[in-house]
């Protein structure tokens, strides 16, 4: 090691950002004023740009509090433009933009990356996407997690009220595998014109894999789908919202029996649920002024009437992972998906909530 690289000079600054209490448990990239400058050099909107807000706080995010995170998350100042774009997705988002970072599910952020982006940035979207390996898709999902931590103020045990969490919370960035997917980019469906490079983002309860490489039957592998979807566990409102972020073996078994995205919604639509007696059995058979699922207290007839677990409209599906094996992910949606995403590059800078009259 050189003088220039001194890990103890290194190491006296990661100390001072745990001293400091912006860490989310793991060591921080110290945020130097010209490597913000940096970052803030890959937007066009001005430092003091309001981004973000958190109302029943009165906290604000702007531009240059979003670049000091995504510094210190470990991102590359070119990947600035995807976080702003994913945060700017997630305000799109009606829980993120309400009380959704501090609820007691804890929930994540899924970020979802298409276009030319990709590739350019390094991105994962094939074997092993949820998993780790990648600073792209690390360091962009880390950011979004420091911005809420350091910004808004949501510190586990004070704001933040997660009963247990959720593992990887702020880790879920993936890209879509657009070379195998027999679908448009989950962007594109979006509306965005193809060959954009764009984030879609939510929010997740958690994720569920199903493991299906036994059949070849597109009917089969969509009740195995629905079957996981209808799980009485994961009801809390009046749907069981879910996406599912198939592998593309599974997408292209679909697709060659004629199924497209909005054919897999309409038939998991139909086939998704549980009788009201089912989910009496387990308490969940009322629903109350606030959506929220309760025992009823008295029975009602028509106990034998099936209840919609999947909204389709709020179905997400998107495409990644490696063609290695029929293994794909049920993400459980915190709220309804906002079908939304936003450009990136540089033909749709995100601009600010401020800008936007929001």
């Amino acid at each position: 090691m050189t003088a220039e690289h001194d890990p103890d000079a290194a190491q006296a600054a990661i100390e001072y950002c745990y001293e400091q209490d912006w860490s989310d448990g793991l060591p921080l990239v110290p945020a130097s004023q010209p490597l913000v400058d940096r970052f803030l050099g890959t937007v066009d909107l001005p430092r003091d740009a309001v981004i973000g807000r958190l109302p029943q706080l009165d906290r604000l995010v702007t531009v240059e509090l979003a670049a000091i995170n995504a510094a210190m998350a470990g991102c590359k100042p070119e990947y600035f433009p995807v976080v702003l774009a994913a945060w700017e997705a997630l305000m799109r988002e009606r829980a993120a933009s309400g009380g959704g970072w501090q609820s007691t599910s804890g929930p994540a952020p899924l970020i979802i990356v298409n276009g030319p982006v990709r590739e350019k940035l390094g991105f994962n979207w094939a074997g092993g996407v949820f998993g780790p390996g990648f600073r792209a898709n690390a360091t962009v999902a880390r950011a979004i997690g420091l911005i809420v931590r350091n910004v808004f103020g949501i510190h586990p045990h004070v704001l933040e009220q997660a009963t247990q969490g959720l593992p990887g919370r702020w880790s879920i960035c993936v890209a879509e595998n657009e070379e195998e997917s027999p679908w448009e980019p989950l962007a594109e469906e979006a509306g965005l014109p193809a060959g954009t490079s764009a984030v879609a983002a939510t929010l997740l309860r958690t994720c569920e894999f199903v493991d299906n490489r036994h059949t070849s039957s597109a009917e089969q592998l969509l009740a195995d789908f629905a079957d996981t979807i209808s799980r009485a566990g994961a009801w809390i409102f009046r749907h069981a919202s879910a996406g599912i972020v198939f592998c593309p073996e599974h997408a292209q078994l679909l697709a060659g029996a004629g199924f497209g995205r909005a054919e897999v919604r309409a038939w998991l639509a139909d086939h998704c649920g549980r009788t009201v007696d089912q989910l009496a059995s387990v308490g969940k058979d009322g629903l109350g002024d606030n959506g929220v699922r309760h025992a009823s207290g008295q029975r009602d007839a028509g106990f034998d009437r099936l209840l919609p677990a999947a909204d389709p409209k709020n179905l997400l599906i998107a495409v990644s992972g490696a063609r290695n094996a029929g293994i794909s992910m049920v993400v459980r949606l915190f709220a309804d998906w906002s079908g939304t995403a936003v450009g990136i590059d540089d033909a749709a800078t995100p601009r600010s909530v401020a800008q936007e009259g929001r």
